[in-house]
């Protein structure tokens, strides 16, 4: 399927009731694609719900509940992507005793698809996380992370491409600078790439040499920093960017109630969207695409 074919008017709704959000343009079913988007970030190790007593998460999260709702979804709609934004690592015991090994396990008992990493996922240094990779049977991407002279080169790519009923999907990653959060022993040789240059060059590469139709971006660089505003972010990427039509966002814990519309570098609308921390919830995106209208979106946070 040609992208071009397809005029994007993407537009954002949300609700925290397990029934999503509001569809926006109407199209006939008989012409319709549907790809369902599900995301999570900075789960940070949550493994359990939190406690009855805890002052702010009573009962709240936890990976059981999480699978229900994605095998719930997941029988709504097979074409449905599950994704993460990084800071897997890092917050319970469950880490500091299994170095993430159980982390990846029940990633892949979830059947995720793609992650990228973030700056926790280097606590165990970059050794560590490669230690923990076979246990993960899903693929991380990273692309503003040079692992080239790591134990991490060639095990991490810069995207993923996945097909769903015809629709091409190109996913990619970005990292927030390492220096000052992770001491450099832990990541060792990895160099930061720019995140702005760097999605130009993969945007364009999905775009107009893979032929993708919709291009996701999983990021840690963080929603926005109201401190020191042209620090990058997510919102300063989607602006000074194009072709990506959702961000996943991570590493600020910022709980959006609906995605972010932004404008684009040419004026277009795009899809910003990030859903807290600890697994608490579970972020849905909801893409429609129509041959003869175009496509539209739809966002929904549930709470697990």
């Amino acid at each position: 399927m040609e992208r071009r074919k397809f005029i994007k008017q993407l537009g954002g709704a949300s609700t925290l009731a397990l029934v999503g959000g509001l569809t926006l343009p109407a199209f006939s079913p008989k012409k319709q694609r549907h790809i369902t988007i599900l995301h999570t970030n900075d789960t940070h190790s949550q493994i359990e719900p939190f406690k009855p007593t805890h002052h702010r998460n009573a009962n709240k999260g936890g990976v059981a509940k999480r699978a229900t709702l994605i095998e719930q979804i997941r029988k709504e709609n097979a074409n449905t992507l599950l994704l993460d934004a990084g800071d897997i690592f890092q917050g319970t015991p469950y880490f500091n005793y299994f170095g993430g090994e159980l982390e990846f396990k029940l990633m892949s008992m979830l059947k995720y698809d793609v992650a990228t990493l973030g700056n926790h996922d280097f606590d165990n240094s970059i050794e560590g996380f490669q230690k923990q990779l076979p246990n993960a049977n899903f693929d991380f991407v990273s692309a503003n992370y040079d692992f080239k002279n790591t134990v991490l080169d060639t095990l991490v790519k810069p995207y993923k491409i996945i097909v769903k009923d015809g629709i091409k999907i190109g996913i990619f990653g970005l990292g927030i600078e390492l220096e000052g959060l992770v001491g450099k022993k832990l990541y060792k040789e990895t160099k930061y790439l720019d995140p702005v240059e760097i999605t130009k060059d993969i945007t364009d590469e999905l775009k107009n040499k893979q032929n993708c139709d919709l291009i996701i971006c999983l990021s840690h660089l963080g929603y926005y920093y109201k401190r020191n505003p042209k620090k990058i972010s997510d919102l300063n990427l989607a602006k000074a960017t194009e072709n990506i039509d959702l961000i996943i966002g991570g590493h600020t814990h910022t709980f959006l109630p609906k995605p972010t519309i932004v404008k684009n570098k040419q004026g277009k609308n795009m899809l910003v969207n990030q859903v807290g921390a600890y697994g608490i919830n579970l972020g849905r995106v909801d893409f429609y695409f129509d041959e003869i209208e175009g496509a539209s979106a739809k966002g929904t946070t549930i709470l697990v």
